[in-house]
């Protein structure tokens, strides 16, 4: 049952190919013709009345049928042809064209078009409210399906890049302070090029494609923003410290290392220990130490 569905529904996808349209410039000579016969048979009027009326009028059915006929394609545009609302092909042509004046020409843009989404709220992969919005070059490559499987394809990309952001942005925590993971603000590439993809797979029922797409807001949510800031800065203040006590610690083995191995000074345990202590406050402090001279012993 399901691939039944599955069948009919792609059955009555629509598809694009050539429709037979005529070029302009050659019925524009038909057109001529038609007016000098127009002007033929009122010259023979005066000699043949008949005659010539009926000339006039077989000069003015051809002029009334080749007239409605004629359009225009401009660069980087296409006309769906339609007869009594059965689609008959796109023109792509560019210049002056010529078709049946029966049929109706709906003209589509095939230049690419840039749009910037509206700020939209959305929760990340942690649940923190973020807002994003989107830079998106989007362009007509299917002029039925445009035309025909959708209402207004318009208005369709902008629903669709609404769902899309809010599907990415909930994929994805927005940061990351240790780099494990992919994130929103730290890979803006991949974060990127998934965004195309999707917005690629959702567009292709209205025969559109995506060129290019980025992120051109991408920041917390004013209520919990200073929150986050406060987090972040706490993060990289116990990072900074985990990588000063992980270089102190270095330092005070390689320091008691070398003075046992050239046998500078005979340390016990005690002695050690106030070594390790004093090295650690100089290197771990934040402000400058004060050298304290010892004349005398730890005893």
């Amino acid at each position: 049952m399901v691939e039944s569905m599955g069948t009919t529904e792609a059955m009555t996808r629509s598809r694009d190919y050539p429709a037979s349209a005529s070029n302009g410039y050659a019925m524009l000579g038909v057109l001529l013709v038609a007016l000098i016969v127009i002007a033929g048979g009122i010259w023979l009027m005066g000699a043949d009345k008949l005659t010539g009326l009926g000339i006039v009028v077989v000069g003015a059915v051809i002029f009334g049928f080749v007239t409605p006929g004629f359009y225009m394609l401009q660069p980087n545009q296409a006309a769906a042809i339609t007869m009594f609302g059965a689609y008959k092909g796109s023109d792509r042509v560019n210049g002056l064209r010529w078709t049946l004046p029966w049929m109706l020409k709906n003209k589509v843009s095939l230049r690419a078009n840039n749009l910037i989404s509206e700020k939209i709220k959305v929760n990340d992969l942690r649940g923190n409210p973020i807002e994003m919005a989107a830079q998106v070059v989007w362009r007509v490559t299917d002029t039925a399906q445009a035309l025909f499987d959708v209402d207004d394809y318009k208005a369709f990309v902008l629903a669709q890049i609404e769902a899309a952001v809010r599907t990415i942005g909930s994929r994805y925590p927005y940061d990351d302070f240790e780099h494990q993971e992919i994130t929103l603000r730290g890979n803006h590439d991949q974060v990127g090029a998934e965004l195309r993809s999707e917005l690629m797979e959702r567009l292709a029922v209205a025969g559109i494609t995506v060129d290019e797409c980025g992120f051109t807001h991408l920041a917390y949510a004013q209520e919990i923003a200073g929150a986050m800031l406060r987090r972040q800065q706490a993060e990289a203040v116990v990072a900074a410290r985990k990588t000063l006590v992980e270089g102190a610690v270095g330092m005070v083995e390689m320091a008691l290392d070398m003075l046992s191995a050239k046998n500078v000074v005979e340390l016990d345990d005690e002695r050690r220990a106030a070594m390790v202590s004093n090295l650690m406050v100089v290197l771990c402090g934040e402000r400058e130490t004060q050298p304290v001279v010892n004349a005398g012993s730890l005893y």
